[in-house]
């Protein structure tokens, strides 16, 4: 067969570790006869992954790495979200515009939609996806939101649950039990809250003599909480690394997981880790209502550091993580994002999915 190319784009190259292995996913999954040609905002890290890579901030490197395309697929994530930035959508619906406009196959794939608030946003996100050769989503309210818009689309988990993982170096020198903590900064987690986490951590780690891993999913926001908790809580190490197949090997052997980043708890649950979320974002309430993770939302955190300790003391000994069967199921499951790509790339006569939420 011929090889085509495949123009990836995503949140890639800016240090996400999530979106780093939704980017790896995404290459794990691509039929193999199709060449991947990715959108980097580093570009020159990318190509370590050994493919083509341009970048995703000059606009006469997209022009170009899209004349040279056979078709363009968003690669993951919350990409159609105006809850942080109003021109992020907009310049993802642009390219995907553009793309359909040269007559590519166009993949809206594992998209997480939402929140949108902004009426041109919701407009122009309607109207891309509708022109889209197939669309894939990874939560149930995505799907009811392309239900209610009359655009079909395939429902399954998020990529990650299928990406493979590999051991970190040294990480099996560390002592066990082991307890995994990945927080990032965001201004619901002000200061006074960070210091009660931390308190409570401490607390944790005192009456459990768990050795507790600091991961920081993207180190240029992560970092400095990394450290402040290794500086504070006892017996607490750093763990970095920007393999998104390592970071989710971290999770292995870890009995607890407390994440903030939505690519940590899959991880984590999909290790077989018992996981508390802190949510910040209606992702992370989608995947706690799916899992039936317990957790709390950041604004509605416990305000002293006994009792956030005692609620984790109390999972840690009675908690329980998934089962493998349903580790299983959701990493096959997952394997419906592989399946519309396969489809899109088999038939030039693609037919549409049926949405099933």
């Amino acid at each position: 067969m011929t090889s085509r190319r495949a123009l990836l784009c995503g949140y890639y190259g800016c240090g996400n570790a999530g979106d780093e292995a939704l980017l790896a996913a995404l290459l794990q999954m691509l039929p193999v006869e199709i060449e991947p040609v990715v959108l980097s905002a580093n570009p020159a890290q990318t190509r370590a992954l050994g493919v083509e890579a341009h970048s995703s901030r000059s606009a006469f490197a997209i022009l170009r790495a899209l004349n040279a395309a056979d078709a363009f697929i968003w690669g993951g994530g919350s990409l159609i979200q105006d809850a942080t930035s109003w021109r992020s959508p907009l310049y993802y619906c642009s390219l995907m515009a553009l793309a359909q406009k040269r007559g590519l196959k166009t993949i809206a794939w594992a998209q997480g939609i939402g929140p949108i608030n902004l009426p041109l946003t919701r407009w122009v996100a309607r109207q891309t996806f509708a022109h889209c050769t197939a669309v894939s989503v990874r939560d149930r309210v995505s799907a009811q939101l392309l239900a209610e818009w009359e655009i079909p689309a395939a429902i399954a988990p998020d990529p990650v649950w299928a990406l493979e993982s590999k051991s970190l170096k040294g990480l099996l020198d560390l002592p066990v039990p082991r307890v995994a903590v990945t927080l990032r900064a965001h201004p619901l987690l002000t200061p006074e809250r960070l210091q009660t986490l931390i308190a409570a951590l401490v607390n944790f780690q005192k009456a459990t003599r768990t050795c507790v891993l600091a991961v920081p999913f993207q180190p240029e926001r992560d970092r400095a909480i990394a450290e402040a908790i290794v500086s504070t809580v006892p017996n607490a190490h750093l763990v970095s690394t920007t393999d998104p197949r390592e970071l989710k090997g971290v999770f292995r052997g870890v009995e607890l997981a407390i994440g903030m980043r939505l690519h940590s708890l899959i991880a984590a649950a999909a290790a077989g880790c018992r996981c508390f979320a802190l949510s910040y974002d209606p992702k992370i309430d989608r995947l706690r209502t799916e899992l039936n993770l317990p957790g709390w939302k950041l604004d509605e955190l416990p305000e002293d550091a006994a009792t956030m300790a005692t609620t984790w003391l109390d999972f840690y000994a009675n908690g329980n993580a998934l089962t493998p069967m349903q580790v299983q199921s959701l990493s096959d499951r997952a394997g419906i994002h592989r399946e519309v790509l396969l489809r899109v790339f088999a038939d030039d006569d693609f037919p549409s999915f049926s949405t099933d939420i």
